[in-house]
């Protein structure tokens, strides 16, 4: 467990697509991350739990999961506003608009106001699935055959970790050579422009297709906080109001332990969502 010892201070912080509840998540680099790192504004955009797989006996909770989840309801606590914006595969929060859960507040979407006046909006992004729904990686991607794929990559994974060497994406580096997927990802990215501008906002934050990107289109900014399951990264806001693409899984090659015992560490009290308590509030975007 990495120690709370920030030397990264940010505005925000913006952070989606963890998927906890799967043995793809990689929850170690994320909490090495939220240890280092002290804000005002952490969004969690979407796909923090993935309640599909929790829906199935191949559901997968370590205790790492738990004290993730614990480290967020601490910055919380520390009176970081907390902002979560359910997506798709966490939709069962969308249950909760307008409520919060220990700290945490539920919206569906969200405007951000930046530090340099630029408004934000903030949305996971499986919006604009029926924009490229009909396009073939898409397809591939929902079937049985990514989960295949993310075998092969916690395999890899594993093989890595053993001898030494940093993390890297086996499932990417094979998504990359997939016919088309440079095309959808620009429809993504065009149909997310798209929705900004009828918003009338300057920046569109978002995830659910795991690609990170930052690029401004004619005047609007794109920002696609990727994921933690083969990417690990994130996009902060420096207090000036400028955005950043953090690779998190790279920054800390040199001092994360991956194979430090778990057993070592103290037992965390259980968190059942259900057992918190829901103050109904008014949701402002």
């Amino acid at each position: 467990m990495p120690q709370h010892n920030p030397a990264l201070t940010y505005r925000s912080v913006f952070i989606s697509d963890v998927h906890l509840g799967t043995k793809d998540a990689r929850a170690e680099y994320l909490l090495d991350f939220l240890a280092h790192v002290r804000c005002e504004y952490l969004f969690l955009n979407g796909d923090v739990f993935d309640i599909w797989k929790m829906k199935t006996s191949r559901w997968h909770w370590p205790l790492l999961n738990t004290l993730l989840l614990q480290r967020v309801m601490e910055l919380a606590a520390q009176k970081t506003q907390v902002i979560y914006v359910p997506g798709n595969h966490d939709e069962f929060f969308r249950d909760y608009l307008g409520s919060e859960l220990g700290g945490v507040q539920i919206h569906r979407d969200f405007i951000h106001s930046l530090a340099d006046g630029r408004k934000a909006l903030i949305l996971h992004g499986d919006e604009f699935d029926g924009v490229v729904r009909h396009n073939r990686l898409l397809k591939w991607m929902g079937n049985a055959g990514y989960e295949a794929l993310m075998g092969l990559n916690r395999a890899s994974t594993h093989i890595r970790r053993v001898l030494g060497k940093g993390y890297w994406s086996l499932s990417l580096a094979i998504k990359n050579q997939v016919p088309n997927a440079r095309v959808y990802i620009e429809k993504f990215e065009a149909a997310a422009l798209r929705h900004a501008r009828e918003q009338g906002v300057d920046v569109i934050v978002c995830g659910h297709i795991h690609h990170a990107n930052l690029r401004e289109d004619a005047g609007v900014t794109y920002a696609n906080s990727g994921d933690w399951v083969e990417h690990c990264t994130a996009i902060v806001e420096q207090w000036d109001g400028q955005l950043e693409l953090v690779h998190w899984a790279k920054e800390s090659a040199r001092r994360l332990d991956l194979s430090a015992p778990l057993k070592s560490l103290p037992s965390p009290a259980p968190i059942n969502p259900k057992t918190q308590p829901v103050n109904a509030k008014t949701a402002h975007s």
